[in-house]
């Protein structure tokens, strides 16, 4: 399990996945041109993290924007998120929402109620 840290860009998100400290933080916006090998490498050491990782992870997710495929990502991040909590494992999802954006808390809630996972909900100003 190896430590991810990329920074953002124009069209992809910050994403700092610390798997020894248990912190996944993902923010800012996420169009990439391909999504699937964007977030490739943050699905696979969540692999490893269930597998022996420590017993906590906590997810800080800040999104501006993301896109449809980064959308379908996002999903399966959060499907390998709630097999880690199934294993025993505590997984605590804070989803950060900038004030008034109520596209990107309900994007959040439908996450959560898809996947059953509970999820944190914080509003952020502007």
């Amino acid at each position: 399990m190896e430590k991810i840290f990329i920074e953002p860009t124009r069209v992809t998100p910050l994403i700092n996945f610390d798997p020894d400290e248990g912190i996944l933080e993902m923010r800012g916006r996420s169009s990439p041109e391909n999504s699937i090998q964007f977030f490739q490498a943050v699905i696979d050491n969540l692999d490893e993290f269930a597998k022996s990782g420590n017993g906590e992870l906590t997810a800080n997710l800040a999104f501006e924007y993301f896109n449809t495929s980064s959308s379908k990502c996002l999903f399966d991040i959060f499907k390998k998120l709630s097999k880690i909590e199934e294993s025993g494992k505590t997984i605590t999802i804070n989803w950060f929402y900038e004030e008034g954006d109520d596209d990107m808390m309900e994007a959040g809630e439908d996450y959560s109620d898809l996947l059953d996972l509970n999820f944190n909900f914080l509003e952020i100003e502007d």
